[in-house]
C-alpha cells in the first residue's frame, strides 16, 4: 500500500502569522514593481528570479523577513518603487535589508533608468559589502549564488551565457571580491556552495573561450 507522508509544522504565532503576510505582501507588490520585466536575454518573467531568491533564502536558514526582503531585493535598482512604500507594506526591518541590497544610489532610490556606470555601481557595492549586516549578506548571497547557478546552467546547456555591462575579467574579479565580503556573513555552507558555483562558472567560461581560439 501506498505510504502516508506526514506533513511537518509548526505552532502558527503571531510572528509566524505576520511573517507570512509580509512575505505574501512582498510577492504581490514584487508581481506588480517587475510586471513588464523579463531575465536578461530570455522571455522569462523577471519575478522567476526573485521568488528563486526568497526561496533560497528560507533553505539557507533565514527568516520571512529576510525572504520578503528576497523577493523585492531588485526593486529600488530597477523599478520606481520607493523605500517609504516598502516599509508601509512589509516592515522597517525589510525595507533596510533592501536598501542594503541596491547598489544604484548610496540611498537606495534614484532613477532606474538613469544608472551609473557597471564599474562605478560594482565598486560602491563591493564597498557596501564591508559593513552589510548579516541579515541582508544573507540576501544578497542568495541573489548571487541564483546568477551564478543560471550562468552555469546556460553554458552546460547552451555552450554560452547572457551579455552583460563589463567583460569577463572584469566581472570575475568583481565576483570573487563579493564572495570574499561575505565570508563570516553567512553560514559556511552557503559560502562553500558559492565557491563550488563560481570555480564552476569559471572552469566552464574558460572552456568557452579555448572552444572559440
Amino acid at each position: 500500500c501506498a505510504m502516508l507522508r506526514v506533513m511537518q509544522t509548526q505552532d502558527l504565532t503571531p510572528e509566524l502569522r505576520e511573517g507570512h503576510a509580509k512575505l505574501a505582501r512582498a510577492v504581490s507588490i514584487a508581481a506588480s514593481y517587475h510586471r513588464q520585466q523579463v531575465r536578461k536575454g530570455t522571455t522569462i518573467p523577471y519575478v522567476s528570479h526573485l521568488l528563486q531568491v526568497a526561496g533560497l533564502v528560507l533553505e539557507y536558514g533565514g527568516d520571512l523577513e529576510q525572504a520578503a526582503a528576497g523577493v523585492l531585493h531588485d526593486a529600488l535598482e530597477d523599478t520606481d518603487a520607493d523605500p517609504g512604500d516598502i516599509a508601509a507594506a512589509c516592515g522597517g526591518r525589510v525595507s533596510a535589508i533592501v536598501i542594503e541590497c541596491t547598489d544604484t544610489s548610496d540611498d537606495g532610490g534614484g532613477d532606474p533608468t538613469a544608472k551609473a556606470p557597471w564599474a562605478e555601481r560594482k565598486a560602491r557595492h563591493l564597498r557596501q559589502l564591508e559593513g552589510v549586516s548579516m541579515s541582508a549578506a544573507l540576501v544578497v548571497a542568495c541573489d548571487k549564488l541564483h546568477n551564478i547557478r543560471t550562468q552555469v546552467a546556460d553554458l552546460h546547456h547552451g555552450g554560452k551565457t547572457v551579455e552583460f555591462n563589463a567583460p569577463y575579467e572584469a566581472r570575475k574579479a568583481v565576483q570573487v571580491e563579493a564572495i570574499a565580503a561575505l565570508r563570516g556573513k553567512i553560514t559556511e555552507r552557503l559560502y562553500a556552495d558559492l565557491c563550488d558555483a563560481h570555480e564552476e562558472w569559471e572552469q566552464l567560461h574558460e572552456l568557452a573561450a579555448e572552444d572559440d581560439t
